[in-house]
């Protein structure tokens, strides 16, 4: 898992494919954190994205860097926990200009059933299941 999570913060923008009523949707994110052995991601609860994972939690979760490209599948699960919030923040303060932890707005995701493979032309496949 935390070579997963490394390589999303390594991506910087990684993308977020969530279905929308029987349509894909896709969309840049790049606030990812580890808090208590998971990896987390940060949206605003007024945001499709997190109407759309309400609905349909099964997310899929892409990025490139250096040649290699991440695939990531598994479940997205809202954590209302203030210190989930604030450990997000804290981790990635360029949120702080849009988000506060006390924020009702603010929403926090942890990645549950997940599996994930990291992939390029010249080195074999690995992959990963947390």
């Amino acid at each position: 898992m935390k070579e997963v999570y490394a390589f999303l913060k390594k991506c910087g923008v990684f993308y977020v494919a969530t279905i929308d009523n029987d349509k894909p949707r896709v969309r840049p994110f790049g606030a990812v954190n580890m808090f208590e052995n998971k990896i987390y991601f940060q949206t605003g609860k007024i945001k499709n994205v997190s109407k759309q994972i309400e609905i349909n939690p099964n997310v899929e979760i892409t990025g490139f860097v250096d040649g290699k490209w991440i695939r990531l599948e598994g479940k997205l699960v809202r954590d209302d926990r203030i210190e989930a919030k604030k450990n997000m923040l804290d981790n990635n303060p360029e949120l702080r200009s849009m988000y506060d932890e006390n924020d009702p707005n603010t929403e926090v995701l942890y990645l549950k059933d997940a599996k994930a493979s990291i992939n390029s032309f010249t080195e074999p496949q690995i992959n990963y299941e947390f």
